[in-house]
């Protein structure tokens, strides 16, 4: 499954670089909606938000070769999530999280990967 996963991502166009992004953009923001101290201001940062995640994650899968998924790598995946979150209120202006809100985020992003059929949001 991990080979096929890595071949999967491998292949994927610029249209599917376009709808990750998509998706991620509207996942982030049911959980900033849904999540206290985590809320991001705009359309803008939303967007460089959702392309900030999916670099981070994949630079963490490509050096470490973890997947960042919260609930996929149970306890370890749920805190490498968080900590990705936090990371990118650190370094996206607009976005505003604290611990806690990168905690929760990390828990509402998880239900809704569980809801959304297919791969992984984050």
């Amino acid at each position: 499954m991990e080979e096929k996963r890595k071949t999967t991502r491998q292949e994927m166009g610029f249209g599917g670089m376009i709808i990750r992004i998509l998706v991620s953009m509207i996942v982030l923001a049911v959980a900033a909606f849904f999540t206290p101290y985590f809320s991001i201001t705009g359309f803008v940062p939303l967007l460089f938000a959702a392309i900030a995640i999916g670099v981070i994650d994949y630079l963490i899968e490509r050096f470490v070769g973890f997947d960042a998924s919260p609930f996929g790598r149970g306890i370890t995946g749920f805190i490498v999530s968080a900590l990705i979150i936090y990371l990118t209120g650190v370094l996206v202006q607009g976005v505003f999280v604290n611990w806690l809100g990168a905690i929760l985020a990390a828990l509402v992003i998880g239900i809704i990967n569980m809801i959304i059929p297919g791969r992984h949001v984050m």
